[in-house]
Order: C-alpha cells, then sequence, then structure tokens
C-alpha cells in the first residue's frame, strides 16, 4: 500500500444518495456515468461504491466504483468508468491530485478488498505524456488488448459566430437549408418526449440493422430516476406535424455528451438533425458549458454518423482517442477469476454476434423473395 500524501484523507461509502449529486456540482469533469442513478438502474444499488478524496477536509476528488464479486470467497472486480472526477471548478486543474485520487482507488478496492481494480479514466490521447506515465507509476498497466475509443472534442470557448463559420462548408449549408424548412423544434426532458424519441431510434436500427449499442430503456428509467437538474436533455423535431428527428444528450459537469441520435428519411431531407445539434451548441453556450463531447466516431464500421459528426465539429475541435482501460491486482484469485470471467464473455459476445448476423441474412433472403 502507498500511503496517500500529508494532508489527503479518503473516505468510503460515507455518502448518501442525494449529497452525492452535491459532490457532482463541485467537478467540471463530472459525468453522467458517474451519476448514482446510472450504476443503481444498471447494475443494482448493492454493487455500486463510493470514494471520496479529501484534502485538509475539502473535497477535491470523487470517484463512483461497481463491484462484481464472487460470493463467499469475496473476489472479483472494482470498475471505474470515465472517473475519477479530479477537475474542480472555478481551479487549475492539478495532476497530483489526480494521482492521489487513483492510489486511494488502488489502496482501497486492489489492497484493502483484494479485488482486480479496473478504471476507465475521462483522459485522452493529447493527454497521455501527463498521465501514462502517472498511471505506470500507481501500478496500473493499459489494457493493450481493448481497441483504444475514438471521439471528436468541441471547444465551445470562442463566440458562437466563430464557432458557425467553424462547422465544415458543406454541414453550414445543411444547417442553413434546416433553417428555412419551418421545422418545428421540441426540447426537455419528460418521459413522453423519451418515449417518442425512442419509436424514432427503434425505425433507425431496424432501417440500417444495427445492433443496438446501448439499452435505451434502461436509459428512459435512467432518466426517470436522475434529479431535475441532472437529467438528460431531448430534442425532437417535426416536418410538417411529423416527427423526423431526435437526439438525446447528457448535461452533466461542463463538458456536453451526445448519447443517441435519430432521424427518418423526412428527416434526411428536411436536415432536422443539422437543427437540433446547433440549437443544442447554442444551450451549451447559454450555460457556459466549456466542451461538446460528441462520444465515438468510427469511420469505418460507421461512416454516415463518422461523417455528420467530423461536420458539425468542422474547424472548432479535435480528433482524439481516450487513453483506454488500466488494470491492477495484488490478488491473484481474483486476479484469475477475472480473466475467466472476461474469456467467458468474449464468447458470449461472439456467439451474440453470429446469432445477429445470421437474422440479417435470412432478412435479407426475405426482403429479396418479397420483390
Amino acid at each position: 500500500m502507498m500511503e496517500l500524501d500529508k494532508g489527503f484523507h479518503a473516505e468510503i461509502d460515507q455518502i448518501a444518495e442525494d449529497f452525492w449529486y452535491e459532490v457532482l456540482a463541485k467537478f467540471q469533469d463530472a459525468n453522467i456515468y458517474q451519476t448514482w442513478s446510472h450504476d443503481k438502474i444498471r447494475f443494482g444499488r448493492k454493487k455500486i461504491s463510493h470514494l471520496i478524496l479529501k484534502k485538509d477536509g475539502k473535497i477535491i476528488a470523487a470517484v463512483q466504483v461497481r463491484l462484481v464479486k464472487i460470493p463467499v470467497i469475496n473476489v472479483g472486480i472494482a470498475y471505474v468508468f470515465w472517473g475519477p472526477l479530479w477537475k474542480v471548478k472555478h481551479a487549475f486543474p492539478d495532476p497530483d491530485i489526480f494521482t492521489q485520487a487513483i492510489r486511494a482507488l488502488r489502496n482501497e478496492y486492489t489492497t484493502r478488498q483484494g479485488l482486480m481494480l479496473r478504471i476507465y479514466p475521462a483522459l485522452f490521447s493529447d493527454e497521455s505524456d501527463v498521465f501514462l506515465p502517472i498511471l505506470k507509476k500507481e501500478g496500473f498497466t493499459l489494457m493493450e488488448k481493448i481497441p483504444l475509443s475514438r471521439t471528436l472534442l468541441i471547444d465551445l470557448n470562442p463566440d458562437l459566430d466563430i464557432l458557425r463559420k467553424g462547422l465544415d462548408q458543406k454541414w453550414r449549408n445543411c444547417l442553413n437549408r434546416s433553417m428555412k424548412n419551418d421545422l418545428e423544434l421540441l426540447e426537455g426532458n419528460s418521459d413522453e418526449m423519451f418515449e417518442m424519441f425512442i419509436a424514432l431510434y427503434k425505425e433507425l436500427l431496424d432501417r440500417k440493422q444495427f445492433a443496438e449499442p446501448n439499452d435505451i430503456n434502461e436509459f428512459r428509467l435512467i432518466q426517470e430516476d436522475l434529479p431535475a437538474d441532472y437529467k438528460m436533455k431531448i430534442y425532437l423535431c417535426r416536418y410538417q406535424g411529423q416527427l423526423c428527428a431526435g437526439a438525446i444528450m447528457a448535461t452533466v459537469g461542463q463538458t456536453g455528451i451526445y448519447l443517441f441520435g435519430a432521424t427518418n428519411e423526412v428527416g434526411m431531407k428536411s436536415n432536422g438533425s443539422y437543427l437540433i445539434q446547433w440549437k443544442f451548441i447554442e444551450w451549451l453556450k447559454q450555460n457556459q458549458f466549456d466542451c461538446y463531447n460528441l462520444n465515438g466516431i468510427n469511420p469505418v464500421t460507421n461512416p454516415g454518423t463518422y461523417k455528420f459528426k467530423a461536420g458539425l465539429c468542422g474547424k472548432n475541435g479535435k480528433d482524439v482517442y481516450l487513453l483506454g482501460m488500466f488494470e491492477a491486482c495484488d490478488n491473484i484469485v481474483s486476479a484469475f477469476a477475472v480473466k475467466c470471467g472476461d474469456l467467458l464473455l468474449s464468447y458470449y459476445k461472439k456467439g451474440q454476434a453470429a446469432a445477429r448476423n445470421m437474422r440479417n441474412m435470412l432478412q435479407a433472403r426475405l426482403n429479396l423473395l418479397k420483390q
């Protein structure tokens, strides 16, 4: 165990749900994946843990941890997604706070509880020179077999007119056309709007024969559970009374995150998605957000979405990779159990993919027979 530096102190599971949201409000890097509601709905209350890091009595870092343990022998994994939170609002980000936070995590979940600890921090490739040495020094190893996620980050600090000029020319042309199409834009966070979006989203998945990357019904339950100030923002667009486009974004911390988007044939012709994205950027600017994370791009497997997001980013942002997932473990039983679990999960995913490909092939053949 590496002792925390003088003045630092960690507290484990000494916080109530309502106060956790007060803690999140202190951090500019807070995000929906670190909300109590997200992990409670997706994994269950008994499987989440919370660590608070203080310096001289003041909260300077916080992290929500998912726990998966094998009963009786109490071995397993502690997993952190987009944490720890360590960028305190109105303060210059101090990498030493990040260092102390991951040290506190390792002390508690690896050394004391004997678990495999995996963290997937919200850090990007342009920060690697600073944070990769820290992670290595604190005993974390990069999981090289896991592909790095790629995204686009839009800098929202310039004035709105500069951001508009920075859009890709073709993207800006589509936005201009959308503003002439007499589109009706709805925005809110109600369950009724969520239900309307889901119908549009399912239609998109069926049309493109995409596998659903995240269970949107889980996010609907998360939305219901989130406090009012933390609810996801929903945009819906109508053209001549018909729903044609929609999007759902997270607005926790000081970074907006694109979660879900959908459009239909009418939406593609009327450019409804362009209007939605621009109106969201206007809202982020009005509410003093620093960044808009377009949350995942893949030019190979999803070139259409990549082209749309790249045009939206234009000259206003950067194309980056997340640093990746890192692990640390001192308990060989936990390490063995987790590796076995990884292998079983890999076989399960391969089986799902094979079944999905078979369904798509059969559907394609049925469609040919109908023609």
